[in-house]
């Protein structure tokens, strides 16, 4: 682990109590009744605690998609060849992917980062963090490096940090990687302990012959590289993805300078869940979003102790069940900025039942 990654997880805090007390004597005074809004308020007075100030303010936010090709595509594992993420990742930086076109309705910027597309791009507007041109063939051999994946995770953490300084207060995460459910499906088996078929679906859409296909080649994978579950950036490079490892310094990022990071669907989770086995503290400054349909989902969301807001089927990816929850949460910052309090409309505060 480098010098700089140590530095940065040795900085991160649990979340600040006397934020988080503030923050829910707020809401128990809004004139509605207690806990009125669930998860609604939970998720509030934890970004208090995370940003460590109970005024609370999400106005400017982005969300950051991590692009990257993966090797293992070779084993037709995939619907659609590699080219689609670049392509993809050109479409985002011009505003016409499902990403942008949601992101726009809720003010939400879009951050494309080229951390490992297999060609050259050189367009205005994307993020140039290239440290491969896609990972190795991980059936045969470790996707990349331990240092690969490191310089990844750092890569993740600096964007977060210039994010923050630019003002932003909330940052999504999306992805753009073809082959990347195998991938994150292959950390997921050997992090939760779990066999392959319980944690691999479909994907963007395989045949049943497909699947079969992805199945084995992650079960080879994880015999050929014989990741060390008990060392998640070992995981993460020889069955991981440089979208992921950019994902899991996003997360790690978000810990270390008090930024709220919001999880996307499986992909995201799984790069949650590799930085919360790095540093356990990462948890509490992860927001869920949606419940994926990927088998894996709910294992994930078990594991890092979250309930998703949303349940809408989705599988998208590119970040778009990450700023689905976005109007939530303005919805319920709108209630605890300015909501009348009991004591202004003269009426007796409701009392927890016991």
């Amino acid at each position: 682990m480098s010098v700089y990654l140590k530095d940065m997880l040795s900085v991160i805090k649990e979340l600040d109590i006397d934020a988080m007390k503030v923050s829910e004597k707020r809401w128990n005074n809004i004139a509605k009744p207690l806990n009125g809004l669930g998860l609604l308020e939970e998720v509030v007075i934890k970004i208090a605690g995370i940003t460590r100030n109970p005024n609370v303010n999400l106005k400017k936010r982005a969300v950051v998609v991590m692009c990257a090709d993966n090797g293992v595509v070779e084993e037709g594992v995939t619907q659609t060849g590699q080219e689609v993420t670049a392509i993809v990742a050109a479409n985002m930086v011009k505003g016409e992917t499902s990403v942008n076109n949601m992101a726009k309705c809720v003010n939400v910027d879009v951050i494309p980062v080229d951390i490992g597309i297999a060609r050259d791009m050189y367009i205005d507007g994307l993020i140039e963090k290239k440290l491969m041109y896609g990972t190795k063939n991980m059936t045969k051999e470790p996707a990349m490096t331990k240092y690969t994946a490191i310089e990844a995770v750092e890569c993740g953490i600096k964007i977060v940090k210039d994010l923050k300084d630019k003002g932003y207060g909330i940052i999504a995460t999306g992805e753009m990687g073809i082959g990347n459910t195998t991938t994150s499906s292959a950390i997921a088996a050997v992090l939760l302990d779990r066999n392959v078929e319980e944690v691999t679906g479909r994907g963007a859409g395989l045949s049943s012959s497909g699947l079969d296909k992805k199945i084995n080649s992650i079960k080879k994978a994880i015999e050929i590289n014989n990741p060390e579950k008990e060392d998640p950036i070992d995981v993460l490079s020889k069955v991981g993805g440089l979208d992921i490892a950019g994902l899991v310094g996003v997360f790690i990022g978000g810990a270390a300078l008090n930024i709220p990071i919001v999880i996307d669907g499986f992909i995201s989770a799984v790069a949650a869940l590799v930085a919360v086995k790095i540093c356990p503290k990462v948890k509490g400054y992860i927001i869920p979003s949606h419940l994926s349909k990927e088998p894996a989902a709910i294992a994930i969301m078990e594991e890092l102790n979250l309930n998703p807001f949303i349940d809408c089927n989705m599988c998208l990816g590119e970040g778009t069940g990450a700023v689905a929850v976005m109007p939530l949460l303005d919805m319920a910052m709108t209630v605890y900025k300015n909501m009348s309090t009991f004591e202004e409309i003269n009426i007796d505060k409701y009392k927890p039942l016991s």
